[in-house]
């Protein structure tokens, strides 16, 4: 067991480790509930379009639950990227919500609005805002923690609340729909996705965040495993001093990671707000920036790993309206989930280093035993 935790597949043992886990944790409180948990899991699967409902409403079907589920897994994966290009510096971004609105707000006043602009035009104006907005208040946490090392778990809390209310105070002064209380919504050449498009004779949401984040996740991964810059980002995240020492910019590295986060944050903000949702709920941060942690540290901090992990975590966070209908238990159990997976994918790194010191009394044991069989058979 020790070697199959610091093996070359250990990030993948410790992944599937921590589903079952979570998977027998859920059953079990399920089963305390008196629900059937097999009922509830394949409850989850069935809203997210994965397995077929008994009923679906006009114009409506399998395909159109499974595209609903595209469209939100997009920004899930943008998000949790975010969170991996920080951590992998040794900053942990816990202000991804922020970002994400703040970037959506942006998006929504200046393009989405705005009814003379063509749908090619609008969607690319979008996309630059959701980066250029979420890219500078990520660089202004990074500067904050270079210039006056304050962390940045603190800074983005703070900024959370400051962009929240400010966003929610315009909203309810200058864009606020009188029936809802939300935001008004969006014109469709500004939104990330394609409505109403028939396919197999039912109306499907195609998203185009989904070959955004895809393409998002490939580009990070060859950053961190093929450049110079991804190189002293990890040195940094490893050992700052030792970076700095070799010559590393440290000051430098950390604005530009926090600035990177920032901008795949806006990106998955654009998606959630201009492409799921299509509007915003004033004062209220997306749960999905928090959900994007557990996705990070499912995937291992990989971005590869990553897409795996937000299709796991997404099934549970956009299956929960369905499953809580089926089986009478509140939606916020995804949440419940998502946390005890959390919980059990954080204790993957813990596990490691347990294996890690395991392996090394092992070796310690095996050398010692050595040099005493070496040292009689010189005496002999």
């Amino acid at each position: 067991m020790a070697r199959l935790l610091t093996g070359p597949r250990a990030a993948v043992w410790s992944s599937l480790t921590a589903i079952v886990m979570t998977l027998l944790t859920a059953g079990v409180l399920l089963l305390v509930m008196g629900r059937n948990p097999a009922v509830a899991f394949y409850s989850f699967l069935q809203g997210c379009g994965f397995a077929p409902k008994a009923n679906y409403g006009g114009g409506s079907g399998m395909l159109s639950d499974l595209f609903d589920f595209l469209t939100y897994l997009a920004p899930m994966l943008l998000a949790s990227l975010a969170f991996i290009v920080a951590f992998k510096a040794g900053l942990f971004n816990i202000g991804i919500a922020g970002q994400m609105l703040a970037a959506g707000f942006l998006a929504t006043v200046l393009a989405g609005y705005n009814k003379t602009l063509p749908s090619p035009a609008a969607k690319l104006i979008v996309v630059v805002i959701g980066i250029a907005a979420g890219g500078l208040v990520g660089a202004f946490v990074g500067y904050l923690k270079y210039r006056f090392n304050i962390h940045e778990v603190v800074s983005t809390i703070m900024i959370n609340y400051i962009i929240s209310y400010l966003t929610g105070f315009f909203i309810n002064n200058n864009y606020v729909d009188m029936m809802t209380r939300t935001s008004r919504v969006c014109s469709p050449a500004a939104r990330l996705c394609l409505t109403n498009v028939q396919i197999g004779g039912v109306n499907c949401k195609i998203p185009f965040g989904m070959l955004i984040a895809l393409a998002a996740a490939f580009a990070v991964h060859f950053l961190f495993s093929r450049t110079t810059v991804g190189f002293e980002l990890k040195a940094v995240g490893r050992n700052a001093h030792c970076a700095q020492y070799f010559g590393v910019r440290v000051g430098r590295r950390l604005v530009l990671a926090m600035a990177l986060s920032g901008m795949l944050a806006g990106l998955a903000g654009v998606n959630y707000y201009l492409g799921y949702t299509n509007t915003i709920i004033p004062k209220t941060l997306a749960a999905m920036g928090y959900d994007s942690i557990s996705v990070a540290l499912l995937g291992s901090a990989s971005p590869i790993g990553a897409i795996f992990a937000a299709v796991i975590v997404s099934i549970f966070q956009q299956g929960a309206n369905y499953m809580s209908s089926m089986v009478g238990v509140a939606k916020e159990i995804a949440s419940l989930i998502t946390g005890i997976l959390l919980l059990y994918a954080s204790c993957g790194t813990y596990m490691k280093i347990r294996a890690e010191r395991v392996l090394q009394r092992a070796a310690d044991r095996t050398r010692d035993a050595g040099q005493g069989g070496s040292g009689q058979r010189e005496e002999a």
